[in-house]
């Protein structure tokens, strides 16, 4: 009996070993988290690299979203697939999001966002996502970022995409918010706080512009850009991989040209998709070879008794 005992023991200790870090633990996924970072009209792109993520089935388990990439993560993180995205995108044009104004705190309203969002979006608030979803702004007043990560959706994406000189700052809550780009141009930090083990962040890699400025947006989109250069150590270090659809020639309005944003999002995510998967491949190896000598022998042990 006290053999049997033993042989008892040593196979609920060999199960125990299993389920450990080198067992079926490592069959386990690591939660990835997905940084859509901002661009105005060019982060369409994003929807070509949810496209390529979907055709793959990889797991998303956390978004967080600045500027445009709050209003694509809130769409899709609310159920609507890439391709709904993309049927969208190639109908948005630049009077759905914003209206002139003569207002001293910009030259437009993006109060038509609202109409535009409702919508699009199939759940209204975060506490309804089908994917928790993070979305920065910026503390205009204080400069601190911003994480909404509960609440309403609506006036989050407004904030979020309040691009400075362009969008009137957004109030909530008795904060004045503008433009998540200004303090994570690329959310790496929001989402890895949310409890992503893995980071992709998508950055909208356009470029300066070399030609001089057109106009006053493209005084300011350069300012932003250069600012943001000098940022990217931040963001970077809290990325595990970083894609970057080249939307270089793109204008921030160019929503007749979504397709081609599109595939610019699917080439570059397609070139970064190996590396993707390969957090997905998990080969346990068990760690068995002293347990199952201990547990043979004692079986030959208790069958000679």
């Amino acid at each position: 009996m006290k053999a049997f005992r033993q042989v008892a023991r040593s196979v609920r200790e060999f199960g125990r070993e299993l389920a450990r870090g080198s067992g079926l633990a490592n069959l386990e996924p690591p939660p990835l988290g997905l940084a859509l970072g901002g661009g105005f009209a060019r982060g369409i792109a994003h929807i070509g690299v949810l496209k390529v993520l979907e055709e793959a089935k990889i797991p998303v388990c956390f978004v967080a979203g600045t500027s445009v990439g709050s209003l694509i993560g809130a769409a899709y993180c609310g159920g609507l697939s890439a391709a709904e995205l993309e049927q969208i995108a190639f109908q948005a044009r630049s009077h759905h999001i914003a209206r002139w104004t003569f207002s001293k705190l910009g030259l437009a309203s993006n109060q038509r966002m609202a109409v535009f969002l409702h919508r699009i979006l199939k759940q209204k608030t975060f506490e309804d996502l089908k994917i928790p979803l993070a979305i920065a702004a910026t503390d205009f007043t204080s400069g601190e970022g911003v994480s909404f990560r509960s609440g309403p959706l609506i006036d989050a994406v407004r904030a979020s995409c309040a691009y400075p000189g362009m969008f009137l700052p957004v109030e909530i809550d008795g904060r004045l918010l503008v433009d998540g780009m200004l303090s994570y141009p690329v959310p790496s930090v929001p989402v890895r706080e949310m409890g992503a083990r893995r980071v992709l962040s998508i950055h909208l890699k356009g470029g300066l512009n070399r030609s001089g400025p057109r106009h006053v947006f493209d005084v300011i989109g350069q300012s932003f850009s250069i600012a943001l250069e000098h940022s990217a150590k931040v963001w970077r270090r809290a990325s595990d991989l970083v894609v970057e659809p080249d939307v270089t020639g793109f204008e921030y309005d160019d929503f007749a040209r979504a397709g081609e944003m599109i595939r610019a999002g699917e080439v570059a995510m397609r070139q970064a998709l190996p590396q993707v998967q390969s957090w997905f491949a998990t080969k346990p190896v068990l760690r068995t070879k002293q347990l199952l000598p201990s547990a043979v022998g004692l079986a030959t042990e208790s069958k000679a008794v």
